[in-house]
């Protein structure tokens, strides 16, 4: 067993980076780390991570370990308004029917619902600082349904922003602004070559202030982790090559996620916050998936 973490609410020897509610700078993420999750969650928040993004979605988050850990995390001394909790609405198509948050038969709306009331009995707290749409629905229409639902959980006080994953269509996500009375605030997709890196979606998501949130950024990018030029610039920093596209990323206004079960490299991810590139070393990164 892992000795227990430091009291949360002590600036001690822990890394913790300073954030907006709005916009961290890095996030701990708990896709399918299953029983671990608890574990894990208490981990990260011991060392440092304040903002934590899972899903109503039991077929791959355990949303309930995230909220036992915050719960700990909070008995020890932390304010649950230094946490960025973002979790997400799934569509029954990313569900495993049979461990269902909501009831499939319900209405669209009701589900939405139904998942947010689960989320906050899961996550234990009162609000969340994000809820996302798991992925687009079939049609625009239905996205819209959705999103005016999510869009009533923030007009009573429950979530502080809305956001989308998934989308991969500028179409789609220019559709859903335009409709939007509450415009989405992060957009989280994978962050790879088969999409040529979202350049379009990042491009429109700059132009309209929203947070363009990326993940499988590491497992999706063995060639730019390998290249001579992020070598080059572990060295002369003395980091390490995911470090760089790390802070890379940050520096272009991307906040990317981490899934890391280490303790050493969840340590790794929050030292980005101690050195900058230049805007020459970002340029030249920059150049490697433009």
């Amino acid at each position: 067993m892992m000795p227990p973490s430091p009291p949360a609410g002590n600036p001690d020897h822990r890394r913790t980076i300073t954030m907006n509610t709005h916009k961290p700078m890095i996030i701990y993420g708990t896709a399918w780390k299953k029983d671990q999750t608890a574990r894990l969650v208490e981990q990260a928040i011991g060392l440092g991570f304040r903002a934590i993004d899972t899903a109503c979605q039991p077929k791959h988050y355990h949303e309930a370990g995230v909220g036992a850990a915050v719960a700990l995390c909070v008995q020890r001394g932390l304010n649950r308004s230094e946490l960025y909790l973002q979790t997400k609405f799934t569509p029954l198509p990313g569900q495993n029917p049979r461990r269902l948050p909501y009831d499939p038969e319900a209405t669209i709306g009701e589900q939405v619902r139904q998942s947010f009331h689960a989320s906050l009995t899961n996550l234990q707290t009162s609000y969340l600082d994000a809820l996302l749409l798991h992925s687009p629905m079939p049609t625009a229409a239905q996205t819209l349904e959705v999103w005016q639902v999510m869009e009533q959980l923030v007009q009573q006080g429950g979530v502080r922003q809305l956001g989308i994953s998934n989308c991969y269509d500028l179409r789609q996500l220019r559709q859903l602004t335009d409709s939007a009375t509450i415009k989405p605030a992060v957009v989280q997709n994978r962050f790879y070559a088969e999409t040529r890196y979202d350049r379009e979606i990042r491009a429109f998501c700059r132009e309209h202030g929203m947070v363009y949130q990326s993940f499988w950024t590491l497992t999706a990018n063995p060639h730019l982790l390998s290249h001579p030029i992020l070598n080059a610039l572990a060295t002369t920093h003395r980091r390490t090559t995911a470090q760089i596209l790390f802070r890379h990323l940050t520096q272009i206004g991307v906040t990317p996620l981490t899934g890391t079960t280490s303790p050493l490299h969840m340590r790794e991810d929050l030292e980005i916050a101690d050195f900058e590139l230049t805007q020459e070393e970002n340029q030249a990164i920059h150049a490697l998936y433009a």
